[in-house]
């Protein structure tokens, strides 16, 4: 693990009001990201997982300010992304970019994939008009595309190709890290891995950093350094790749792993099943959050909100959240 810390997330909160009555005022709150807190180092790779609307992909635009937090730091190369006005956040974001989920609906369909690689180069005034177009080249050849592409329109592209093309416009303005949202999950299989692999290498050849979000373990498993575990808005688990796939401590990690198929034919796994619905984050349960599906719940679990606590069998960074992980 790389030892500058590039990126720290204390306590950071995104609460979306509800709106009702007659004059519409605010009547409670969508709990989508409860004070979570973590670190992303230079050159590795943080996975956020979890079920779909556990709240990591907010969590990953609250970072990048493309929703405003409602609470908590957000510090980024030593300055509070957070408390940044207009101008001064414009200047920081060439440092910070996003690869979306859907490589259809994120780019302009009536630019250019050359215009739509030139616009932020334009945008941030980083390279002269002159040189913008062979810029744009080069980054179509980086990310595995030619040159005579460079004229075309993303509806002539396939769905790999168009992410390819988003990754390029992610690389454009040379930043130290990019928040991968769901990047390979619209993808075919076959064309998933060649995704992940340009990603990796990438990494190598420009020293990226990735925070990357995903439900799916098989993909976060290829990819990840650390992997942080999220449940109803809160943090269930950190712990390096090895540790969490090997050792998960947590119930819910275990239930998550438990889902993942065994590409072995005639091999079984034995199967975590998680009794009851994910609770509504608008109204969430009081103490552990996971306590209404654990199968290991106890007294205290349904009043006392646990702490994320080290193992203490030295592993480490391995963090859970959870009362009873040494027994259980």
């Amino acid at each position: 693990m790389a030892e500058k810390e590039l990126l720290r997330v204390n306590n950071l909160k995104k609460y979306f009001p509800i709106h009702g009555g007659f004059l519409g005022r605010t009547v409670n709150h969508v709990k989508a990201v409860d004070d979570i807190s973590f670190s992303v180092y230079e050159g590795e790779t943080v996975s956020l997982v979890g079920e779909s609307g556990c709240g990591k992909s907010t969590a990953g635009r609250t970072i990048l300010r493309l929703e405003e937090p409602t609470a908590g730091e957000i510090i980024f190369n030593d300055l509070d992304l957070a408390s940044l006005g207009k101008a001064e956040l414009r200047k920081t974001r060439k440092d910070l970019q996003i690869i979306f989920q859907d490589p259809y609906a994120s780019i302009n369909p009536r630019q250019t994939v050359s215009r739509v690689l030139e616009e932020a180069l334009q945008i941030q005034n980083i390279v002269p008009a002159e040189q913008r177009r062979s810029r744009a080249l080069e980054l179509l050849d980086a990310v595995g595309l030619a040159s005579y592409q460079a004229d075309r329109f993303p509806h002539q592209f396939s769905g790999g190709q168009r992410q390819r093309i988003g990754i390029a416009r992610a690389l454009s303005l040379n930043p130290k890290l990019i928040i991968c949202d769901e990047a390979v999950s619209a993808l075919d299989v076959s064309i998933r891995a060649q995704i992940l692999n340009l990603l990796k290498n990438l990494q190598r050849e420009f020293q990226l950093t990735y925070l990357f979000i995903s439900h799916d373990l098989g993909v976060v498993r290829h990819i990840s350094d650390r992997i942080i575990v999220m449940y109803l808005g809160r943090i269930m688990e950190i712990a390096d790749k090895k540790a969490l796939f090997e050792e998960p401590r947590h119930p819910y990690t275990r239930a998550l792993l438990s889902a993942i198929p065994v590409p072995k034919p005639g091999r079984k796994k034995e199967r975590v099943v998680l009794s009851g619905d994910v609770p509504s984050a608008i109204d969430p349960p009081e103490g552990c959050l996971f306590h209404t599906r654990c199968p290991f719940v106890r007294d205290n679990c349904r009043t006392d909100i646990p702490e994320l606590r080290p193992v203490h069998d030295n592993k480490a960074g391995h963090l859970v959240a959870c009362h009873y992980f040494e027994e259980i």
